[in-house]
């Protein structure tokens, strides 16, 4: 298993796919409990959801599971949401706050995951960034999540459709954020939020530099939005994937549209 996988783009976009994956080291599945090995915490299929929308796109994903290590987690450990409840950098509970290890890995294991895994994500990350830079002079990393809309361990009530993050306005330029906020809010049957409880990940406000010309901008969508149930075995649900996808379609062409405008902006 190759930990990351790679596609490169001529475009101006990357985007960050942290929580697809599903492989799990052998002896890490041991150390699961049953609980732990249904992976139930996965963006399910959302490099499915997001591919082929638009051309020349770059895409870097995470093939190992976040269970493994969590490829949008501060590596030292640091937590995302000070007082709130939500998982590490290696997951301790699921989102219910329910135990995922029969035998909970150790701090020797943990740096162990953290080379072979969370820094090689991280450096396919840096290096794409970096050449989609030089090919335009600035790059947006577009990082896609999704979640289930209900999951009272995390959050109170339900979750909207779209849940746009930018660090309050940090990571990116303004115009990022405008354009892809009115794309959500024009977006007939959908909701959408901008900096809610999901703000942007550690890998948002890690490269989201605007004045270095890197823009990064996050969006979790909520997984009624495309699976037929946010429940297993979280089948892909077309029908309702053809209505999303025109609209994420429309975001990522907004962008790269941008792009030629953010040099050195902030």
């Amino acid at each position: 298993m190759t930990p990351v996988s790679v596609t490169q783009g001529a475009g101006p976009i990357v985007l960050g796919l942290p929580h697809s994956g599903t492989f799990v080291p052998d002896d890490v599945r041991r150390a699961l409990c049953e609980n732990g090995r249904k992976l139930a915490d996965t963006d399910w299929h959302i490099d499915q959801l997001y591919d082929g929308l638009i051309p020349d796109i770059t895409t870097v994903k995470a093939n190992f599971h976040r269970y493994v290590i969590d490829a949008n987690r501060d590596p030292t450990g640091v937590g995302l949401y000070p007082g709130q409840n939500t998982t590490t950098l290696v997951p301790t509970t699921d989102f219910d706050g329910l135990d995922i290890w029969e035998t909970p890995p150790t701090d020797a294991q943990i740096d162990a995951r953290r080379i072979a895994f969370h820094a090689l994500y991280h450096a396919a990350l840096r290096a794409e960034l970096t050449r989609v830079q030089g090919l335009h002079g600035s790059a947006i990393l577009f990082d896609c999540h999704s979640i289930r809309a209900n999951i009272p361990f995390l959050f109170d009530g339900t979750l909207p459709d779209f849940n746009i993050g930018t660090y309050m306005g940090v990571t990116c330029a303004p115009a990022i954020a405008t354009a892809a906020t009115g794309i959500c809010n024009s977006a007939a049957g959908y909701t959408t939020t901008v900096n809610g409880r999901f703000k942007g990940g550690w890998t948002t406000r890690n490269y989201g530099q605007p004045a270095s010309g890197i823009h990064a901008i996050q969006l979790e969508l909520a997984q009624s939005t495309y699976l037929q149930d946010e429940a297993a075995p979280w089948t892909y649900d077309h029908a309702k994937a053809d209505r999303l996808r025109p609209h994420l379609t429309e975001i990522l062409t907004a962008l790269a549209e941008l792009t030629p405008t953010l040099r050195g902006t902030s």
